[in-house]
């Protein structure tokens, strides 16, 4: 059986073609626009998703050795993410499989990411994680711990009031002049740098709520003060202030987690999302796994950011689940 899912919520065009819930292919094609302005210009990205999505869909079938009359199902992603570019994958998706006569399965984003541990790329392939578990899902646009009881049974325990982690990441590398997208640069830098060098802000939420707008500020603050007294400041310290920067929100992450996992007696603990990239808190969960004996689920690179093989997965469950989507579904910006 064999599933076509499709990618396009954010900046990243990308399609994947499973096999029987073994990833045969995964094309993405990002867009380098968005660099010269600091962020993801809405407009641009939709218009560039027009461009990629016919080669990228065409690369993916061809890479899985199959043709189109071989599919199955089309799994496409139809929210949360911004709205003109997941309309054109949610466009496409309609079309395509019309066309062929197959059903399509609609899957949300953030389920994707969090079930992106579930990726096969061999049958021998069997390190997944055991339901109940928890998930850390850490991104430019959420911060969440997310209590999985099943693929289909999500509870949201604890999760960001104001700012996610990725994007105080992100703001705080544009405040440093570093350039856009944040998340790289402050890890490469911060390998270099001494992540004791200076404090920053510590929100003190009650639960498991997460809060980056206090550190973002902190951040500010101090830069500023600093830049009085040396001008060159950023230049002449910028490995530490990015590993400070970096260990502060590590920080601040693993302590809910850490009490998370306490509270609930679950120690098969996950990370998912564009920062699981970051080195500073995949080396977070390497120590915790071994102070604490978690038993962790640390994704490949190439599965932490936005990619179409976490919605192929996502909607494979969702097709033995017969759980299908009529055509007039809309997509959806927000939850």
């Amino acid at each position: 059986m064999y599933i076509l899912a499709i990618e396009s919520s954010c900046d990243d065009t990308s399609a994947a073609v499973l096999r029987d819930g073994i990833l045969l292919s995964n094309v993405t094609a990002s867009q380098a626009v968005h660099e010269a302005y600091g962020g993801v210009v809405p407009e641009l990205a939709s218009r560039a998703h027009q461009q990629n999505i016919v080669p990228v869909v065409d690369q993916a079938i061809k890479r899985a050795g199959i043709t189109k009359a071989d599919l199955n199902a089309v799994a496409f992603t139809r929210g949360p993410g911004l709205m003109g570019s997941l309309l054109v994958g949610v466009s496409f998706a309609k079309g395509f499989a019309r066309s062929l006569g197959i059903p399509m399965v609609d899957v949300n984003h953030l389920q994707g990411h969090v079930l992106a541990h579930f990726i096969r790329e061999s049958e021998d392939d069997h390190d997944q994680p055991e339901f109940p578990y928890l998930c850390l899902l850490v991104s430019g646009g959420n911060s969440q711990i997310v209590k999985v009881n099943s693929y289909k049974d999500m509870e949201i325990i604890g999760q960001t009031i104001d700012d996610a982690a990725g994007e105080a990441i992100d703001k705080c590398s544009k405040v440093m002049g570093l350039g856009y997208p944040g998340g790289p640069i402050i890890d490469r830098l911060a390998r270099q740098g001494n992540p004791d060098a200076y404090q920053f802000s510590k929100p003190n939420i009650p639960g498991y709520d997460y809060s980056f707008s206090g550190l973002k500020t902190s951040f500010l603050y101090n830069l500023r003060d600093w830049l009085k007294d040396d001008p060159d400041f950023i230049e002449h310290h910028k490995e530490d202030l990015a590993a400070s920067l970096e260990k502060t929100i590590v920080d601040i992450l693993m302590k809910k987690l850490r009490q998370a996992v306490k509270d609930t007696g679950i120690n098969q603990v996950a990370v998912a999302g564009g920062v699981s990239a970051n080195n500073g808190l995949r080396n977070a969960f390497k120590d915790h796994a071994k102070r604490y004996g978690w038993k962790i689920f640390i994704p490949k690179f190439s599965y932490t950011t936005d990619n179409a093989a976490m919605i192929g997965i996502t909607g494979y469950f969702k097709y033995l689940d017969k759980d299908f989507a009529s055509i007039d579904l809309p997509a959806y910006a927000r939850v």
